[in-house]
């Protein structure tokens, strides 16, 4: 059996008002979703292990059954993996966001939505003017890049700018809990300053742009899931994030590039599905995420959040599930989010995500459509990551 998990990043919601009591999940028109669900086997994830923040790096690598308390090092070494650095043993990483500020408080976490030739552009000014032998500024894509400091410490205290939207910013800068951390949390607050400085003709300004380090980490140690699992020969990834792509690779799993991938609303959907429906064709496991379901959240918008939830079901799921529907060999599709980013806070929790695993011959539960309500009466129950991933994806 083949198997494709289509993750909707930061999917799951609360109920809110103007929906009728209904979460977006549940109000968005998803058919397909629905049909999986009432045709499969449903129920909720707990994706955010004891101890562990709800940040996306925490929840998809433990999606993919590692066990976090083993292996997590935090966003920064995963996204120089998909970047191509190559971290030495004393470097330390760090995901680097240039952000918005505005009257002195986090605007976004996003720079004002930066294109990647943008941020590029502006990683690449930082570089050359407040880079050394031991630090590194390094493009990723759109905001998200990469900051690489030789000896750095990473027991540094950092707050994730997303988790923080119109809040004061000088309170949240990175901070120490010994004097061992200290010259590390040092260089990061004089490098946001100095940032500032570098990236606005006008720093006093009441919009500025700045960058913003958070989640650091040394080099991971990660067994790839061929290892793991035999009935993975082959596999593959397909996102637009650097981050998951740096989990991917670390995991084992091919990178498939997709021209017009955003990680934001205007992704290149049709092309994602297809990159999917092609990679089955040779692969045995496929690992498909959007992003831009999370964007819509921390961005508090939830009419986009109904679109790209709708957009999911029927230009990623549909044509998925078209494709392989009459297939000789059957192709098991798992549908979740990695967390909740509720529209009504902007930010991510760790709450447990409903999900949905179908393939032709499951025996279906109760369950009639996809949702954050009705996959609570799921036949599976309320599972670990450890669980879904080989018990239910895997079947070990």
């Amino acid at each position: 059996m083949k198997r494709v998990i289509i993750l909707g990043d930061g999917m799951a919601d609360w109920p809110m008002e103007e929906l009728g009591g209904k979460t977006p999940l549940e109000y968005a028109n998803t058919p397909y979703m629905d049909m999986l669900a009432r045709n499969g086997r449903c129920g909720m994830l707990k994706t955010i292990p004891d101890g562990f923040a709800p940040g996306s790096e925490v929840a998809n690598t433990a999606i993919l059954g590692y066990d976090l308390n083993e292996v997590y090092e935090g966003r920064g070494p995963l996204e120089a993996a998909s970047i191509g650095y190559d971290m030495q043993p004393d470097d330390m990483a760090i995901r680097c966001n240039i952000i918005a500020l505005e009257n002195g408080k986090i605007k976004n976490h996003h720079g004002n939505h930066l294109t990647t030739e943008q941020g590029r552009a502006l990683i690449e000014l930082l570089d050359s003017k407040l880079g050394s032998d031991h630090v590194r500024f390094i493009p990723g894509i759109q905001y998200r890049h990469l900051l690489v400091i030789k000896g750095g410490n990473k027991h540094v205290t950092c707050c994730p700018p997303h988790d923080h939207p119109n809040e004061e910013w000088q309170p949240l800068m990175p901070k120490a809990d010994n004097d061992e951390v200290l010259s590390t949390v040092d260089l990061l607050n004089d490098l946001i300053l100095k940032s500032q400085q570098v990236l606005n003709s006008d720093p006093s300004a009441e919009t500025i742009l700045s960058i913003w380090p958070w989640s650091p980490g040394y080099r991971p140690s990660m067994v790839p899931l061929t290892t793991t699992y035999p009935q993975i020969k082959q596999g593959s990834v397909i996102t637009a994030v650097d981050l998951i792509r740096g989990i991917g690779k670390y995991a084992g799993l091919k990178l498939i590039d997709v021209e017009g991938a955003t990680g934001l609303y205007d992704t290149n959907y049709e092309g994602k599905a297809q990159a999917a429906i092609d990679a089955l064709k040779t692969d045995d496991f496929v690992f498909v995420h959007l992003e831009g379901i999370d964007e819509a959240g921390h961005d508090g918008d939830v009419n986009l959040k109904l679109r790209t939830i709708e957009d999911l079901d029927s230009r990623i799921v549909k044509p998925i599930y078209e494709a392989y529907s009459d297939a000789d060999e059957p192709l098991q599709i798992a549908v979740l989010p990695d967390h909740l980013t509720p529209v009504s806070t902007k930010t991510h929790v760790g709450q447990p995500v409903p999900f949905l695993i179908y393939y032709k011959g499951i025996e279906p539960d109760e369950v009639q459509n996809y949702g954050e309500t009705s996959c609570r009466e799921g036949a599976y129950g309320l599972v670990t990551t450890s669980q879904f991933f080989s018990e239910i994806i895997m079947g070990k």
